[in-house]
């Protein structure tokens, strides 16, 4: 998912892809810990994705308080 893509979507649709995002992140995690994880660089495209939504989310709050 790129930037754009998460500028296009409501603020519900950004709540429930982070709430998506967030229990992928710890699924990704309980894998890794338990040796199963296959895909690495999927950790990492998570955390970044997480990262987006949550950085559209601050800006639409500040843009609405101003």
């Amino acid at each position: 998912m790129n930037g754009a893509e998460v500028k296009h979507k409501t603020d519900d649709e950004l709540s429930g892809l982070l709430t998506d995002l967030k229990k992928e992140a710890l699924n990704l995690r309980f894998q890794q810990s338990s040796g199963q994880l296959e895909s690495t660089a999927r950790v990492r495209v998570v955390r970044h994705d997480i990262a987006r939504v949550l950085g559209e989310k601050n800006m639409r709050r500040k843009a609405a308080g101003e």
